[in-house]
């Protein structure tokens, strides 16, 4: 299968009804399992990528924000490393979102997401976003108290929370800010496999905490969290992608495909020097080759 019908497979159009029912995390789309096999693949896409991220700075009127969320170990910062390896890092930024600090937990649940976001000819990546506010705080509700909102705003919290972060991309989408978002999905065996992995090698126990195993446990809890989340703010102007992940390369090659053809979509072109801009261009031009040393070696003979 090619990889643009794999993106539109992925791609949540019809979410009301979305169920991570027949979404199989083990889902290649015909393309080779064999990480080594897809390479190629995986080098064109991070060029094309290269040359467009060049054209959206020299264009310089959109900006673009990526949202990656997932369980623990679905593979967030293996998206950034391999699809992003080949981004100018100058225009280009990665926020991960953690525990929310003092300061935080002092403002509105989105206002640390709307100061991370990207100026115009960027990308921003989000690593967790502001739809931890739908998910860990779902989960476990007992988080709310901390951020100490008004007596009556517990009664349809999470439907407001939707309407309100839908709003908050759709503001972003209408002033300039492609937004794209995507779930990694995988199965609870290949998360048990991938962190006995993290446990059997010594440089990367450090991301491993016993909290991952009591998280774990709720398993079920964040599945219905996800898929309400899905459902409730996969739109036309920001949609989701469910990304299969327990192959890992699939999920780079997917992702990054959904990338440039939204990037492609923009038309994205350098922009024109003509006219008196054009004049003066070529006047530098001159002057610059009347000091070369061709220039100073006639100069010399005389």
């Amino acid at each position: 299968m090619k990889l643009a019908k794999a993106v539109k497979r992925c791609r949540v159009d019809k979410p009301k009804h979305f169920r991570f029912a027949g979404r199989d995390p083990a889902e290649h789309f015909g393309l080779a399992t064999d990480m080594e096999d897809v390479k190629p693949l995986l080098a064109d896409s991070i060029n094309r990528l290269e040359d467009l991220q060049e054209r959206l700075y020299a264009n310089g009127r959109w900006a673009v924000l990526i949202v990656l969320q997932g369980i623990d170990a679905a593979g967030k910062d293996g998206v950034i490393k391999h699809v992003m390896s080949g981004l100018n890092p100058q225009g280009c930024m990665v926020h991960s979102f953690k525990a929310p600090s003092v300061a935080e937990l002092a403002h509105d649940f989105l206002w640390r997401a709307a100061n991370a976001l990207p100026e115009r000819g960027k990308i921003g990546i989000f690593n967790r976003s502001h739809y931890e506010e739908v998910l860990v705080v779902r989960v476990h509700p007992e988080m709310l108290n901390k951020e100490k909102l008004p007596p009556d705003s517990g009664k349809n919290i999470w439907k407001h929370r939707f309407e309100e972060i839908c709003a908050f991309e759709r503001h972003l989408v209408r002033n300039g800010t492609l937004v794209l978002k995507f779930h990694l999905r995988i199965s609870k065996e290949e998360q048990r496999k991938r962190f006995l992995a993290r446990l059997q090698q010594p440089h990367k126990r450090w991301k491993f905490s016993k909290n991952d195993l009591a998280e774990r446990a709720r398993w079920n809890d964040y599945m219905a969290a996800f898929e309400t989340m899905i459902r409730q703010t996969s739109t036309d102007e920001a949609p989701w992608y469910v990304v299969p992940a327990d192959h890992k390369h699939i999920a780079w090659l997917v992702v990054s495909e959904a990338i440039i053809e939204a990037l492609e979509g923009l038309n994205l072109d350098f922009p024109r020097v003509t006219g008196k801009a054009l004049d003066e261009i070529k006047d530098c031009e001159r002057a610059l080759r009347a000091h070369g040393p061709a220039a100073a070696g006639k100069k010399s003979r005389r």
